[in-house]
């Protein structure tokens, strides 16, 4: 009995290790169709060289990059307890060793209060140094006591060409620190401000532009700012391809003035003109240009021997001389003889091309400051 008892188990393990052999043939392709495969990462290998341009600039610019929140005042109508509510964001840059940041006067306008958040986290109360609402610029302080933040590099505006590559860093939609890139688009563009006087010569790019990114740098492939960025053209307020910077050439002629004396001191000529009075004269003698109607009692124009609008004693009018170009850059309404004027500074010579009662004459000005 013993040995028959073996023998049968002894065959019964066999037959068992047949089976199981059998099965775990069938079932080992399903397993190796069904187990985890570990993924093979390639190696990156280097970065491209513009790639790295690129990312050397941002890592060099961003930290002069900052974050402007407004704050306004609410006064509860129950209580009459007055809180503070933030209103918007923006961004700046920073200027100067003095603390000195410029951004867009759009950002800050109807605000009460502005705080600046420095790319390290840190905040700051910020205070209104000066604007200039017909460029759409304005000037903050902050007083930073240790590690102050860096400043950027300015380049120039004048010598830019369509094409070349610009990058815009800011805090669109209140995420900070964003870069976007892409090319100018176009130079020398004019859009209305929010008083209907247009802003001209501005840059136009497709870089990405959004909400939050008003002030902010738009910068050049050296890292150099040649403009700030200030606005967007989109139907839905959004990034639709084309935005728009106030050149650098203007920042830098604007904010040192700013910083001065809190405001832009236009240079000015001393005269008064109208659109409308142009518009009808220069049909009449087929002549394009602005046509004066007063000079101011010693002002630059009156010390020119620039003539005005007068009327005779037979109560006829004669019409006074017509600016027809500044330096040479033709002007033919009062918005563009005021841009052309805007491009130097009180104390500076120009000449003026004028038409004087059937004669072309260029008359050299010494432009005053818009209080004399």
């Amino acid at each position: 009995m013993g040995l028959e008892r073996f023998v049968r188990n002894l065959l019964f393990l066999l037959l068992f290790g047949v089976l199981g052999a059998m099965a775990w043939a069938q079932v080992q392709p399903w397993l190796a169709r069904h187990e985890p495969v570990t993924p093979v990462v390639a190696p990156r290998g280097e970065l491209a060289a513009d790639e790295k341009a690129t990312i050397a600039l941002f890592e060099q610019s961003s930290p002069a990059v900052v974050y402007i929140t407004t704050i306004a005042r609410v006064v509860d109508v129950w209580t009459r307890n007055v809180f503070e509510v933030p209103q918007g964001t923006g961004s700046g840059f920073v200027w100067d060793n003095s603390g000195h940041i410029v951004t867009n006067w759009h950002v800050l306008r109807d605000a009460q209060k502005a705080q600046v958040r420095l790319a390290d986290q840190r905040r700051f109360n910020a205070e209104l140094v000066g604007a200039s609402p017909e460029h759409d610029l304005a000037v903050l302080r902050i007083k930073v006591p240790l590690n102050p933040p860096p400043r950027l590099a300015l380049g120039t505006s004048h010598d830019l060409k369509v094409g070349q590559k610009v990058f815009a860093i800011g805090n669109p939609f209140g995420l900070d620190h964003t870069l976007t890139s892409g090319i100018i688009s176009a130079l020398d563009r004019a859009i209305p401000s929010d008083d209907g006087v247009p802003i001209e010569h501005l840059i136009q790019t497709d870089a990405a532009i959004n909400p939050g990114n008003s002030g902010g740098p738009l910068l050049d492939s050296a890292g150099r700012v040649i403009g700030v960025n200030t606005a967007i053209y989109s139907p839905s307020g959004a990034y639709a391809g084309i935005g728009f910077a106030v050149p650098i050439d203007t920042v830098s002629r604007v904010v040192p003035q700013l910083i001065a004396h809190g405001r832009y001191r236009r240079p000015a000529l001393g005269i008064t003109a109208s659109d409308e009075l142009s518009a009808r004269v220069s049909a009449r003698l087929g002549v394009t240009g602005v046509l004066v109607l007063e000079v101011q009692p010693g002002s630059a124009a009156a010390r020119a021997g620039l003539r005005g609008t007068r009327e005779t004693a037979d109560g006829g009018i004669v019409a006074g001389d017509v600016i027809t170009a500044v330096n040479g850059q033709p002007v033919s309404r009062l918005g563009e003889l005021l841009t052309a004027l805007d491009r130097y500074r009180p104390g500076e010579r120009i000449v003026l091309g004028v038409y004087r009662e059937g004669e072309w004459l260029k008359v050299p000005v010494i432009l005053q400051a818009p209080d004399d």
